[in-house]
């Protein structure tokens, strides 16, 4: 028997990573999940910094790290310079703090491109889904395990998921590119 519902959580699941991937871009204002993506190689693996301290953001255009463990605080600086968020950290002790500069109009368009480029990827993943389950569904109707009219049945159901994630993705895309044009 067919299970839709195995591929509408596939979707959502990869709606759930290109949101958490957009909310990781840096828009010129103080986000902590902009960090997300920074690995930090300390106790020989690589950790977020959220894991290895505290992040707050007390202004609009600060993030403050509070390191647990002193020794960090290095790996910590040189991880965020290393990153491409083009951040400059300043250190006081234990205290990391990023100051987040204005975004240049070279570089906000710069990000509307990858946002482009991040929801065509998702759209491309949703698609390949859609695939998988259409092909599970010839497969059924070639084993006669389904009729012709329930395969055209879930093939619509399938494709009305597709639509209405690419949707959202587009609405998505939307709202990050107005965010990061809005000075």
């Amino acid at each position: 028997m067919f299970n839709e519902s195995s591929y509408k959580i596939k979707m959502s699941k990869t709606i759930d990573i290109f949101s958490n991937d957009l909310n990781s871009l840096r828009t010129g204002r103080a986000n902590a999940s902009m960090l997300d993506l920074v690995r930090v190689d300390v106790y020989g693996q690589k950790m977020p910094i959220n894991q290895l301290g505290t992040i707050t953001t007390p202004e609009p255009r600060t993030i403050n790290i509070q390191v647990w463990d002193l020794n960090n605080v290095s790996l910590i600086d040189s991880a965020l310079k290393k990153s491409e968020l083009g951040l400059n950290p300043q250190i006081d002790g234990q205290l990391v703090r990023l100051p987040i500069p204005d975004l240049s109009e070279e570089r906000r368009l710069e990000m509307k491109k990858i946002i482009k480029s991040m929801g065509e990827k998702c759209k491309v993943s949703i698609r390949n889904i859609r695939r998988e389950a259409n092909d599970e569904l010839k497969k059924l109707l070639k084993s006669k395990e389904i009729s012709e009219d329930d395969e055209k049945k879930h093939e619509k159901i399938i494709q009305d998921h597709t639509d209405s994630n690419v949707k959202i993705i587009d609405e998505k895309v939307m709202s990050k590119e107005k965010e990061i044009m809005t000075i």
